[in-house]
């Protein structure tokens, strides 16, 4: 068994452990996107370029498609076995889906194969972000200092803004150094090659994670039978969930993998310029996340998330329509960054809060907790009894639960116990 992370170890060095497999990941996943209009030509010729490019995002958004089965087959499988042996298998099943795409011949040399092995290689792809994500966000969660949550998996969203960073910036080099036919003819493969490579690095890294103490404190390893009840009686919940994730996933993939096409063929400006707003953009998210995450953390999560959401609907539609009146460099950017502030500042609560909304135990600890014990102190953990005499029975329940006391929906039930013992006490 894995050892757990310990105040021993660097928690910075842990948190970039686990989050350069995210980032390589989301690098990979984000590739797709930027260099859409390259591999239109290359796998889905059309009569006209708007149809390929049709095809190709298509194609990009079937890798949405499978999240939800890799969300519901591999994270059973990562409550199973682990946080870190569940992020290792995901980022293998990435890895096959990157170097599929990189090493596909074109359309012109094997025809109809080529466009299906590239559908394959997104739809591993999507399948393992569906728990890649929420992986990483739950790590980080469990290894958290008290009152850090919030800012510790901000960087899990932080992550994927250094990957569009180096990518943009990979993107604006081959612009520099080649032709715009070389690129479209093979120029666009040396970002996925350099993925390709960065893979053995990104394995030997997350080999050397831990696991975290609340996984190794927990005696029930829910099956996927269990998960899927749990997501039908927590209906509620999963609804909720995907509400909050419906803008910051919007938005996020507007400003960042969708922005070097949008300004290329839909404002017709360089190639360039759209690469140079993607790096600014990603450097905006890259400051603001962490920020905010900390924030939450102060005020809560609920203002920020509230305000931006409120903030972006009544401003997002005028930004944009002032860009697309007289497009030029500068308005572009403004605008972006505009979008990325309000992005990253709603991101920075929403991903922990859908940590602490959704129990991590399928809620069978707490519901467990609720039958089983008169009442418990919130400030010691201990149980007591009806003469007010504290009882110490601290082997039934481990450091790691005492904190799940004052955790997500866990402190809402104890709280609950907690009233139910002082009145029984006072009878």
């Amino acid at each position: 068994m894995s050892e757990p992370v310990t105040g021993t170890r660097s928690k910075v060095a842990t948190v970039l452990r686990v989050t350069s497999g995210n980032f390589l990941e989301m690098f990979d996943f984000f590739l797709f996107g930027f260099y859409a209009s390259y591999i239109a030509k290359a796998f889905f010729p059309a009569g006209n370029e708007f149809a390929s490019l049709l095809l190709t995002f298509m194609t990009f958004g079937a890798g949405f498609l499978m999240r939800p089965l890799g969300a519901i087959v591999l994270g059973a499988y990562v409550d199973q076995v682990g946080r870190r042996q569940g992020l290792i298998v995901t980022l293998s099943i990435m890895a096959m889906g990157t170097i599929l795409i990189a090493f596909v011949p074109s359309y012109a040399t094997i025809g109809l194969v080529a466009p299906l092995l590239v559908l394959i290689g997104r739809l591993l792809q999507g399948f393992s972000a569906g728990v890649e994500l929420g992986g990483v966000s739950v790590y980080l969660s469990e290894m958290a200092t008290p009152g850090h949550k919030g800012f510790y998996v901000s960087w899990q969203s932080g992550s994927q803004q250094v990957a569009i960073i180096v990518a943009a910036l990979i993107g604006y080099i081959l612009n520099k150094m080649l032709m715009p036919a070389d690129i479209s003819d093979w120029g666009w493969r040396i970002p996925f090659f350099v993925g390709c490579l960065i893979v053995p690095f990104v394995f030997y890294i997350r080999r050397s994670l831990e696991e975290t103490p609340e996984f190794l404190a927990r005696k029930h390893r829910p099956s996927t039978a269990e998960v899927a009840r749990s997501i039908v009686r927590d209906w509620q919940i999963v609804v909720a969930g995907m509400l909050l994730v419906v803008m910051t996933t919007v938005t996020f993939y507007t400003i960042t993998v969708y922005t070097p096409t949008y300004g290329n063929s839909v404002l017709h400006l360089t190639a360039t310029d759209s690469l140079i707003v993607t790096l600014c953009v990603g450097v905006s998210n890259l400051f603001w996340l962490p920020v905010m995450g900390a924030l939450s953390d102060r005020i809560g999560r609920r203002p920020l998330l509230l305000t931006f959401t409120i903030v972006t609907i009544l401003t997002a539609y005028p930004a944009l329509t002032w860009l697309v009146v007289e497009p030029t460099f500068g308005k572009m950017l403004i605008v972006l960054l505009w979008l990325s502030f309000l992005y990253a500042s709603y991101n920075g609560a929403m991903v922990v809060a859908l940590t602490e909304v959704v129990p991590a135990d399928n809620i069978l600890f707490a519901s467990e907790m609720v039958g089983a014990v008169k009442g418990i102190d919130p400030k010691t953990g201990f149980y007591f009894d009806d003469t007010k005499r504290y009882v110490d029975k601290a082997p039934a329940l481990s450091d790691a639960d005492r904190r799940k006391i004052f955790e997500g929906n866990a402190r809402k039930v104890y709280s609950r116990l907690r009233t139910k013992a002082a009145a029984r006490a006072t009878v």
